[in-house]
């Protein structure tokens, strides 16, 4: 009797079992509501950064002639000079007197034949001599302009209108053709040279703009034009030399000065995806995309981020659509149902199915 009774409650057991099992194994989870976008491609501008060093447009070191006795030092660092405007005067009491003897034998020379042409049709002179009195009167006028030129050499001019800079020569000092007097910029504009990859040579050319910031002004940034790209590319380095001209009406910038050049260029379009559809695991990032239904998960590269965007690298194509909310309630291969964000009311967030014909079946690929 207590066998037959625990076999009986054995079998109960046994039925209520498997019924839930199979209860269990008909039951299939309810697809998950996600909202989805289509992949986008995008151009990725792509920066390149270069350092350039300012040099004035126009800019010149200043040597003295000759050599000789320095008696005035006629500018200060840091003056406006003109051009002709005169900056060092030597010691030029000979060429004074060399001009004045030659002037002398000008005005002889000049006599001299002035009398042979009064006595020329007299046939007293010969035309020999005329000729020879010419002849000293055309070596008495050289000899003169050497004079002035010799004279001219004792004082050192601007060869243009700019900024002249420091110098270490004082009156009294002896100096020659190859003692440094002043360096002269013209720097109402500026050359700034930078050395730019081979890659960027298409974006460099004539006419073309880049942005530089000054590193002694942080705060500023300049648009400045190319005017001139070397003639070859350096075959050790794989760079070349560019320059840009920089206004500088406002004088803040000096020649020497070292910017930072940026160069924008439009790349290849690339897979951009919103930040929030980023999934982090184990195995690094990855996103959803719909296929046949389900979520379909591909492992991606993050290559660049540009204002909520995320450019990256995977097995994507055009005609994806990327799951951008409800990322976190799936898995690889779940069933899901495409939903329409509804604009929510402040601090909430709730999501509506799709319309009909909007994707509301799952069967986008």
């Amino acid at each position: 009797m207590i066998c037959r009774t625990f076999s009986l409650l054995w079998l109960i057991v046994l039925v209520v079992t498997g019924g839930c099992s199979d209860q269990q194994e008909d039951r299939t989870p309810d697809p998950v509501p996600v909202v989805a976008e289509p992949l986008q491609f995008r151009p990725l501008q792509v920066a390149t950064e270069m350092i350039g060093t300012a040099r004035a447009s126009t800019s010149a070191e200043l040597y003295p002639e000759t050599s000789g006795r320095v008696t005035r030092v006629l500018f200060t660092a840091g003056d406006y000079v003109r051009k002709g405007q005169p900056l060092v005067e030597l010691d030029s009491r000979r060429e004074r007197l060399a001009v004045e003897a030659a002037q002398v034998q000008l005005r002889e020379a000049d006599q001299l034949l002035g009398r042979y042409r009064r006595i020329e049709d007299t046939g007293a002179i010969s035309e020999s001599q005329i000729e020879a009195g010419e002849t000293a009167l055309a070596s008495a006028q050289v000899e003169l302009q050497q004079a002035r030129t010799e004279l001219a050499d004792r004082t050192i001019r601007a060869p243009f209108s700019g900024h002249i800079g420091l110098t270490e020569i004082d009156p009294g000092d002896r100096v020659n053709d190859s003692t440094p007097i002043a360096q002269i910029d013209k720097r109402s504009t500026l050359f700034v040279d930078f050395n730019a990859p081979e890659t960027v040579f298409s974006a460099l050319r004539p006419g073309e703009t880049v942005t530089i910031a000054p590193f002694a002004q942080d705060d500023r940034t300049i648009e400045a034009r190319i005017v001139a790209t070397d003639s070859r590319v350096s075959q050790d380095s794989r760079d070349f030399i560019v320059r840009a001209s920089v206004p500088n009406r406002d004088d803040r910038l000096r020649p020497g000065m070292s910017f930072r050049v940026t160069v924008d260029r439009r790349g290849d379009p690339r897979p951009a995806v919103p930040e929030e559809a980023i999934v982090w695991g184990g195995e690094g990032s990855h996103l959803f995309v719909v296929r046949e239904g389900k979520a379909k998960q591909v492992p991606v590269t993050i290559t660049a981020r540009r204002e909520g965007q995320v450019f990256v690298d995977g097995a994507l194509s055009r005609g994806d659509r990327v799951i951008v909310e409800g990322v976190q309630k799936v898995r690889d291969g779940q069933a899901i149902r495409l939903v329409v964000p509804k604009a929510p009311p402040p601090g909430k967030a709730r999501l509506q199915p799709a319309e009909e014909g909007a994707g509301g079946s799952g069967d986008e690929g």
